[in-house]
């Protein structure tokens, strides 16, 4: 598969993996991908310390870095700065503090032990959040930065090519590819619905050929619902250059996904995701839980703009993985986390290097099929 996007990256396979696990994205790049690592809720200690166990793993075949890079938020001072963390909690409605711990209450989810540290909630989407990320990134030997949600600065792709790393930008319309390809980006990643975490309302196979004819010549990877080699070759046929996927890897073996809610993925059919604003305050699709039904009620107030949103949910979070192995609990029944709808397709806990055969394999075989057509 020695696509332009294989030539950029230096890879066998233009198979993108995006994954918050390090072990994820060290074995897809040992395995001949290429991988990703979603770092918008690391802090920049935590970065360092992923990306230099990552080196060592891969000994200097090629991995990349994700982050939400900055754009305008809802929690923004009147100037338009940062407010902190802190300062962002005490400014939660009451509304939706009070709906979060009646939903706790109605489910009868127990408190957090007082040993057990409280999360912080917090994600890594100002200027200043970001920057500290970014000086870790560049300081060690990344072959991409992708921006997840919305086109990056012009300063980050000059920044990003002056140290010899590429740029990749998410979109999940033509209109969102054709900005982030004004400003210089690398490789346009056309998202569609059916994929997990935020995303738009428009369908892959209808997505990527848009895209592709917006901002031609840039390369295009297709990103959405894709669980198959024969998913990879589909998207090679519609002219995209290679595929990211992050789904398929949190029923790895070596993901870090909570055990009770990879267990929910292994059962889940392709209907069981919905796009919901209940974890970010964005649409974005998750599985389908007794969570975010209450959000989606008559009743529940409107969910918060991110980052407020995550701060509102975050310890509820924290208590509802801490009992969601209980299964018959209520907290089991409100578990849930990012996952596109190639759910349906994840039915067993595989390593990630046997997914990648799995993937490789199945796309040999499609395109096998196709030369067949021709020869008939």
């Amino acid at each position: 598969m020695q696509t332009r996007v294989a030539e950029l990256l230096g890879v066998e396979f233009p198979i993108v993996a995006f994954s918050h696990c390090r072990d994820v994205v060290a074995g897809v790049t040992n395995a001949g991908g290429f991988g990703v690592l979603g770092a918008v809720a690391h802090s920049p200690r935590a970065l360092e310390t992923d990306l230099h166990w990552i080196d060592d793993e891969v000994r200097g075949k090629p991995y990349g870095v994700d982050l939400l890079l900055p754009y305008k938020h809802d929690q923004a001072d009147d100037d338009g700065g940062e407010l902190d963390a802190d300062t962002l909690r005490q400014l939660l409605p009451a509304e939706q503090q009070q709906f979060v711990e009646d939903i706790l209450a109605r489910y009868r989810v127990p408190e957090l032990p007082e040993a057990v540290e409280r999360t912080r909630g917090s994600l890594n989407v100002s200027t200043g959040r970001v920057g500290g990320l970014l000086d870790v990134a560049f300081a060690h030997p990344i072959r991409l930065i992708a921006s997840a949600l919305g086109d990056p600065p012009a300063s980050l792709v000059e920044r990003a090519h002056d140290a010899g790393v590429l740029v990749a930008a998410l979109a999940g319309t033509a209109e969102h590819a054709r900005r982030s390809n004004a400003k210089g980006v690398d490789v346009i990643v056309a998202q569609g619905t059916e994929a997990g975490g935020h995303t738009g309302q428009i369908a892959t196979m209808v997505l990527v050929p848009e895209v592709i004819d917006a901002v031609a010549p840039t390369p295009v990877l297709a990103a959405g619902g894709i669980a198959r080699g024969s998913q990879i070759a589909a998207a090679l046929a519609l002219g995209a250059e290679g595929v990211w996927c992050g789904s398929i890897w949190l029923t790895t073996a070596e993901a870090e996904t909570h055990p009770a809610v990879q267990q929910k993925f292994l059962a889940a059919s392709s209907s069981d995701t919905v796009r919901s604003r209940s974890l970010t305050g964005k649409p974005a699709r998750m599985l389908r839980s007794a969570w975010t039904d209450a959000w989606e009620a008559e009743d529940a107030p409107p969910t918060i703009g991110m980052p407020g949103q995550t701060l509102l949910t975050a310890s509820a979070q924290q208590r509802i993985n801490r009992h969601a192995s209980e299964v018959g609990s209520g907290a089991n029944e409100l578990a849930t986390y990012f996952v596109g709808q190639a759910v349906g397709s994840m039915n067993a806990v595989r390593p990630v290097r046997q997914v990648m055969l799995d993937l490789v394999t199945e796309y040999a075989d499609a395109a096998e099929r196709f030369v067949a057509l021709l020869d008939d």
